[in-house]
C-alpha cells in the first residue's frame, strides 16, 4: 500500500508540465544576501519573502512541488496558517531538504561527501508528521581538471552509498525521495569530461540504489545536464547538450524511475529554458521518463531584486515569479518560445489557457 501510494505521488509530481520550485536555502544565505537588496537579515524579513514566494496566485498551475528548509517547514504566514498547509491546499506538495551539506572526503582532495544520516529516520519522520510529501538529500560531483580522474571513484562510491541509504529511509518513512547527484558546472571542462563524468556517477548511483532496495518508480532524480563547465572555452549548441545528456542519461537511468528534474537553472542561464524544451521535443523513446525542471537561484534572485523589502513591490515581485515558472512549464511540456515568452512578460498576460 505504501509503495503503490509514493509511486502514485512520485508521478504526479513530475507530471503534466509543473516542476519544482527550489526554496530550500538556510536563514544563513538569506543573512548574507539581503543586505546587497536593502532588507534587514531578519527572521520576519525571511517569513516575509518566504511568503512573497509561496504565496504567488496561480503559480500551482507550473509547480508541482516546493522544496523548503525546516525553518520554514515549521513556519507561518502572517495570517497564521503553516506554509505547508498552505501549499498542500493548492496543490503544491511540500518537501524538505533533508542533508546536512557536504564536508571533505579523507584522502581526497578538493573532494566532498554529503553528510546528515545519524538520526536522519527519526527527522523524516518527524518531516512526515509535519506535512512533507518527499524530501531531498544533493551529493555534488567537480571536475577540477581535464585528466586528474576527478570525480574520483572514491568520492562517487561515498556519495552514491549515503544517498541510497537516504532514500532507502525516506521511501521506509513515507516520503518520496528527491535523489539529487549533480557534476557541478564549476570549472573549465568540456562536455566529454563532463559526459564520462555523469555517466560514472549516475551508474553507481543506480547500483547503490538497487542494493539498498529503493523503488525507482517511487523515487525523483535530481541532475545536471552534460554541458561544458562555466570557464570552458568550448562552444555547444542545444542539440549537442541535449544529445549528450540524453545518451548519459539513456546509459545509466532505468526506464522504471518515475521522473528527472534538471537543477542548476542558474548555472545554465537563458540556455537553461531553450534546453529543456528541445529534450521534451525529442521522440519519447530517447526519454522514457517526465524530464522537468528544480530551479530555485535564478527566480529567488529576481524576485528579491524587484522586491527589495518594499511590500508595496510585492506584487511585482511576484509577476517575475510567476513569468518565471511559466516559461519553464512551457519548456518542460516543449511548448517554449521566444515569442510566447515575451507575451507572458508583458503586464496582465501572465495566464495561459
Amino acid at each position: 500500500m505504501m509503495h503503490g501510494h509514493l509511486a502514485s505521488l512520485a508521478q504526479l509530481l513530475v507530471a503534466g508540465g509543473r516542476g519544482v520550485l527550489a526554496a530550500d536555502e538556510p536563514p544563513a544565505v538569506y543573512n548574507a544576501r539581503f543586505p546587497a537588496f536593502g532588507i534587514a537579515p531578519t527572521q520576519e524579513r525571511r517569513r516575509a519573502y518566504r511568503e512573497l514566494l509561496l504565496g504567488t496566485p496561480d503559480i500551482e498551475r507550473y509547480v508541482s512541488a516546493a522544496i523548503l528548509h525546516d525553518e520554514t517547514m515549521r513556519q507561518s504566514a502572517r495570517d497564521g496558517a503553516r506554509f505547508a498547509d498552505r501549499l498542500r491546499e493548492r496543490g503544491i506538495m511540500p518537501g524538505v531538504r533533508v542533508d546536512a551539506g557536504t564536508t571533505p572526503l579523507p584522502f581526497s582532495p578538493g573532494e566532498t561527501v554529503t553528510e546528515g544520516l545519524d538520526g536522519l529516520r527519526a527527522r523524516l519522520s518527524e518531516y512526515a508528521a509535519l506535512g512533507a510529501g518527499f524530501a531531498t538529500w544533493r551529493a555534488t560531483f567537480r571536475i577540477t581538471g581535464v585528466g586528474d580522474g576527478t570525480p574520483s571513484d572514491r568520492a562517487i562510491g561515498a556519495n552514491a552509498h549515503a544517498s541510497a541509504r537516504f532514500a532507502a529511509l525516506a521511501q521506509e518513512c513515507g516520503l518520496v525521495p528527491f535523489v539529487d547527484a549533480e557534476v557541478l558546472a564549476d570549472g573549465d571542462h568540456d562536455v566529454a569530461p563532463c559526459a564520462y563524468a555523469g555517466e560514472r556517477v549516475l551508474r553507481r548511483l543506480f547500483a547503490e540504489l538497487a542494493e539498498a532496495g529503493v523503488a525507482l518508480d517511487a523515487m525523483i532524480l535530481q541532475t545536471g545536464m552534460i554541458a561544458p563547465g562555466l570557464d570552458s572555452a568550448q562552444r555547444v549548441t542545444t542539440a549537442d547538450v541535449v544529445g549528450e545528456t540524453l545518451r548519459v542519461l539513456g546509459a545509466t537511468v532505468p526506464v522504471a524511475v518515475a521522473g528527472i528534474a534538471f537543477v542548476s537553472d542558474a548555472d545554465a542561464g537563458p540556455d537553461g529554458v531553450e534546453r529543456l524544451c528541445a529534450m521534451n521535443k525529442t521522440s519519447p523513446r530517447r526519454r522514457p521518463w517526465p524530464l522537468t525542471f528544480a530551479y530555485g537561484r535564478s527566480l529567488r534572485h529576481a524576485a528579491l531584486a524587484a522586491w527589495r523589502g518594499d511590500d508595496d513591490r510585492v506584487s511585482d515581485a511576484r509577476r517575475v515569479v510567476l513569468h518565471h515558472a511559466f516559461r519553464h512549464s512551457l519548456a518542460a511540456c516543449g511548448a517554449y518560445s521566444e515569442a510566447r515568452d515575451r507575451l507572458a512578460a508583458l503586464p496582465g498576460a501572465m495566464r495561459v489557457a
